[in-house]
């Protein structure tokens, strides 16, 4: 398999979940202090994980938890955040503009500060009060549901919180590989007829949606120089739905959280008006060991990036395009 290393790919993922008692002794530590609200704090990829774990924590429980965008944050600020919030942010390199600056605003309300800085010594790194490094590709979000299931834990809304990691840390790094094999061949397929379109829409809800918002602007636009949009599958049908034909490429993301309703209606509905739609069902990629209470949780998102890693590098191959290089993207100041 092209860009597969199986064996490193699980040490990521069981190295990601082996930071838990680092984020529960952070996590607790800010409950015990008092905080009266959660910030996920991002821009592009780390705003879209933001989504996702912010939509996962509104489903199950009534925590004040909000996601703000790095940009908005520094432009227009938030009155809601305040010295008593709690603001969660992730960043690979460390150095990304809008969050730095977003960052040192945020210093000056006397908010705290958990980063998942993957670079340590940089600038982000050393504003947090509270930084886990641990440079892993994939495991965002898993850092991110880490601390939500923590604070829901420790608000009363999480009684299988011990079951539940148990079974992850068992089953995930395996079954996530294995899903990934099967992905394989659907994803030279997806590539081979989809690498040369002039637009395609991506659509999903619930915590897919901030995986559908990540992979049409993060990978499909940024990195393979597609053309792309995301549209949330409530939105479909309020303007998207008009400029479909029989030609049109779409992709339905499905999920299986409270929001998987709204997909299945866009899923009912795209076979009348298109000829030229994929579904993409987290369902159809079981993993052995995690129950099924359970899936609905964290799976979905991370079994879509299996699937949406599996078509990346057909694309790559196919349309001689390394996903590393960039036109603009931190090759100038702008």
């Amino acid at each position: 398999m092209l860009k597969f290393d199986e064996q490193q790919q699980i040490e990521d993922i069981q190295g990601a979940l082996e930071l838990r008692p680092q984020v529960e002794k952070i996590i607790d530590e800010v409950w015990e202090k008092g905080c009266d609200n959660i910030f996920y704090l991002g821009i592009g990829g780390t705003y879209a994980s933001a989504m996702q774990a912010v939509t996962y924590v509104n489903g199950r429980s009534v925590l004040p938890v909000y996601v703000q965008h790095a940009a908005e944050y520094y432009t227009t600020g938030n009155r809601r955040l305040t010295k008593d919030s709690l603001v969660i942010l992730s960043s690979v390199t460390g150095t990304t503009e809008e969050v730095v600056k977003a960052v040192n605003e945020i210093k000056k309300v006397g908010a705290t500060l958990l980063g998942f800085v993957d670079t340590a010594g940089t600038s982000l790194a050393e504003s947090c009060d509270h930084v886990i490094t641990y440079p892993a590709p994939g495991t965002e979000q898993i850092k991110f549901f880490m601390a939500a299931d923590r604070l829901l834990k420790n608000n009363g809304d999480f009684p299988d919180y011990a079951e539940y990691y148990g079974e992850l840390e068992q089953s995930l790094a395996k079954g996530l590989v294995e899903a990934e094999k099967q992905a394989d061949d659907f994803g030279r397929e997806f590539a081979e007829k989809h690498r040369h379109d002039a637009m395609h829409y991506f659509i999903g809800a619930g915590n897919q949606w901030g995986a559908v918002y990540s992979y049409a602007m993060c990978y499909w636009e940024e990195q393979s120089w597609l053309r792309s949009k995301s549209i949330h599958a409530a939105e479909f049908l309020h303007g998207t739905l008009e400029i479909v034909d029989e030609t049109t490429a779409v992709t339905l993301f499905l999920g299986e959280d409270e929001q998987r309703p709204l997909a299945e209606r866009v899923k009912n509905l795209l076979p009348r008006i298109c000829g030229n739609y994929t579904l993409i069902d987290s369902k159809d990629y079981p993993i052995e060991g995690i129950s099924e209470k359970n899936r609905g949780r964290v799976l979905p998102h991370l079994l879509m990036h299996c699937v949406t890693q599996r078509i990346d590098a057909h694309v790559e191959k196919l349309n001689c395009h390394p996903l590393d290089i960039r036109r603009y993207y931190r090759q100038f100041d702008y």
